[in-house]
């Protein structure tokens, strides 16, 4: 009886000492956790576009559920347009010459991060997700979006002096915000009949993957055109070079970090 009366005691001093000791030994396995898991914060060199030029507008795609993915991309927080302070300041200067002619810049994406690169390359892999093709790729394969150079694995963006834009013409329409029962409509469809992004036509929609997006395609003609060169021939004067395949996408020349690819999150937390 004594030795039973013994074993319970031995039995639920063991047990308390485990509820006791077990939150200690959670709580110190998971404090590396939770440290790794902070924004990493971006360098002095980046700032906040509207914070340089407010009057540039945003429509930040990434963000939300109008791009190729069909979905938020990862490590995209706020609607906002982060880039070296340089590229910034060159961005100013082309807004300063645009609008006494009756434009606005408008940002779809800047500053990309790293994680969010991977997000594309492991979504692009995904052959059967396609629900943005009708829109985004029509008539291309998903399985050719590396091979045709659509998706890499490093990306200019995440150097943060390249950025993606168009041009609104003043006083800016209002623009819907894009809801998934709205449908979907080829990326290159009469602008008519695109989602009506109160942009000027330039021949595509943003992150149209299709040969017409080139920014000297032959079979855009007239007004498309014309809006396509005026984009060009300002930042160029700014001191941007386009990429021949993307009419939205410039890059700085002389940009600070051009062997550095950066991966904080898109989010004011990261430069506060």
């Amino acid at each position: 009886m004594d030795v039973s009366r013994t074993r319970i005691r031995q039995l639920v001093a063991g047990l308390l000492t485990a509820v006791v000791v077990l939150p200690a030994l959670m709580t110190a396995t998971s404090s590396p956790a939770a440290e790794s898991a902070k924004p990493t914060p971006a360098p002095p060199a980046f700032v906040v576009l509207d914070e340089i030029d407010p009057t540039i507008l945003h429509d930040i795609r990434y963000l939300t559920q109008h791009n190729f993915l069909g979905r938020r991309v990862n490590a995209y927080y706020d609607p906002l347009c982060i880039l070296t302070r340089p590229a910034a300041e060159a961005l100013a200067e082309a807004q300063a010459v645009l609008r006494p002619q009756g434009y606005t810049l408008k940002v779809y994406d800047c500053y990309r991060p790293q994680t969010a690169v991977d997000d594309f390359v492991r979504w692009a892999k995904r052959l059967l997700d396609d629900r943005m093709k009708p829109e985004f790729y029509p008539r291309v394969d998903k399985s050719r979006l590396f091979a045709d150079g659509y998706i890499a694995e490093r990306s200019g963006h995440s150097r943060g002096s390249t950025v993606d834009l168009t041009l609104v013409e003043l006083p800016a329409r209002p623009q819907p915000v894009w809801r998934p029962g709205m449908g979907l409509v080829s990326c290159f469809a009469p602008y008519d009949e695109r989602f009506p992004d109160n942009t000027v036509d330039m021949g595509t929609g943003y992150d149209c993957f299709d040969t017409l997006s080139h920014t000297l395609d032959p079979r855009i003609e007239g007004e498309a055109r014309e809006n396509r060169l005026l984009l060009k021939a300002t930042l160029e004067e700014a001191g941007f070079t386009n990429y021949a395949s993307e009419w939205w996408h410039y890059t700085l020349d002389g940009e600070p970090f051009p062997d550095t690819y950066f991966d904080f999150p898109v989010a004011r937390s990261a430069l506060s």
